[in-house]
């Protein structure tokens, strides 16, 4: 058979199977909220009813949008971002108002149909790095206010760069068949079974927040399961690892005060953690900017996610020999490198240098995020309630791949933590991976 014979039939395939998923599965239905219930919802908006550009401005604060639609040095919406995937890097678009480069030209119908529906202006599917299974659950009258928002910023000219994929991936067509699979358009609806602060948190984290679009492992089809929702995954553009959100072992919020959770999204940094690396961006340019309310209700909803078991990665096959050898050279490497600012207890110093006993970002299946930490270093952000926060100084050019692993399974083993050894091949790995 060809290779456009073998496409062919792929494609069947998927048409079959995205037929099959539409007859027989339906998407939850909720049953309409009491007016009561959304007067409450409504009147938890920090912005209520003010200026549109102003309302918009914050929106697009609480979605981020300058987080992808910014190059590192280029101009603000100008877009640029090169977003990688496995089927081959996408550009973010120019979202200002220039009208032959960017949306100028497009009316708030045309911005309402490509976040709530995934079209352009020309009708044509979005590719879905452009996360509008989240935005679909944004309301019209938030819509239109980040639309009057991004008409009301200066216009840049800069043409948007093609994207690079690979064929069959650049039929912009066959997104149809995505969709089928893992999209559902819908406005969010408010849950009468909980409270008001509930489903503002809901419709942040779920709609505008678009979490799930990091912290959700993607299939080979680049989809994200409805039940793997928010149990961690692989954030391709800087190749970290956005912990489980439902996981206690990762980054679960199950035993955390409500307000740990919004002092960190506020600060970046709490009693217990500090961000680092992608989530340090975001709370940079988002979440350190909206009200505390808004920052409220998102724990309370993310607080109450069901607990799940994540998938630990694959131990490193060790003999008792060589585990003992990585744990004294990892404690000597420790000593000398380390326990300057995290203590020789591992309990570090309050919002300055994190604990490490204990801390779930350090014991987690996946070791992504310790072994880009070590090798290159990270800050906090800086914010206005940790304007000059305490950093963390790469140490590639001063440990081997060996240092590296045998102090991670050190930190990883000690006081109280149990966790897999590291590998000196993954942090081989992970030394060639550009910082950003």
């Amino acid at each position: 058979m060809s290779r456009y014979g073998r496409i062919a039939v792929v494609l069947v395939a998927v048409t079959v199977v995205a037929a099959t998923w539409m007859i027989f599965s339906r998407p939850s239905q909720y049953v309409e909220a009491p007016a009561a219930l959304r007067a409450q919802i409504a009147a938890l908006d920090p912005v209520g009813k003010a200026d549109p550009i102003e309302r918009g401005r914050y929106l697009a604060l609480a979605g981020d949008c300058i987080g992808c639609h910014q190059a590192r040095g280029g101009a603000a919406f100008a877009g640029g971002l090169a977003v990688p995937t496995v089927f081959g890097t996408i550009y973010s678009s120019n979202i200002t108002p220039d009208r032959e480069t960017g949306i100028g030209a497009w009316s708030a119908d045309d911005f309402w149909r490509a976040l709530h529906e995934g079209k352009g202006k020309d009708g044509a599917y979005l590719y879905p790095a452009f996360p509008f299974p989240n935005y679909t659950r944004i309301t019209r009258p938030d819509s239109d206010a980040i639309h009057a928002y991004l008409m009301s910023l200066p216009a840049v000219k800069q043409a948007n760069t093609p994207n690079t994929l690979r064929f069959p991936y650049s039929v912009r067509p066959l997104v149809a068949f995505w969709r089928m699979l893992y999209f559902t358009e819908g406005v969010y609806e408010a849950d009468p079974r909980q409270d008001a602060t509930w489903n503002r948190g809901a419709y942040l984290a779920s709609g505008l927040g678009h979490c799930v679009a990091c912290h959700s492992p993607r299939n080979f089809l680049g989809g994200i399961a409805r039940a793997d929702e928010l149990s961690g995954g692989r954030i391709a553009v800087q190749d970290w690892y956005a912990p489980s959100l439902t996981s206690d072992r990762e980054a679960g919020l199950g035993d955390w005060q409500v307000e740990e959770v919004v002092r960190l999204l506020k600060h970046g940094v709490s009693d217990r953690y500090a961000v680092f690396g992608p989530m340090a961006e975001v709370v940079h340019d988002s979440t350190q900017h909206l009200e505390e309310k808004d920052l409220h209700a998102m724990a309370t909803y993310l607080k109450s996610l069901p607990a799940k078991a994540s998938d630990d990665a694959p131990a490193m096959e060790t003999t008792g020999s060589m585990r003992a050898d990585l744990l004294r050279r990892g404690s000597q490497v420790y000593a000398e490198q380390c326990a300057g600012c995290h203590r020789s207890d591992g309990e570090g110093v309050t919002r300055a240098y994190p604990a490490l006993a204990r801390n779930p970002s350090v014991i987690m299946g996946s070791t992504i995020n310790a072994i880009r930490v070590v090798l290159n270093g990270g800050f906090p952000p800086g914010t206005a309630g940790n304007p000059r926060p305490y950093g963390m100084p790469p140490f590639a050019q001063k440990l081997s791949d060996e240092d590296v692993a045998s102090v991670l399974t050190y930190v990883r083993n000690s006081w109280g933590n149990q966790a897999p050894a590291v590998a000196p091949a993954d942090v081989q790995r992970y030394r060639a991976v550009p910082i950003e």
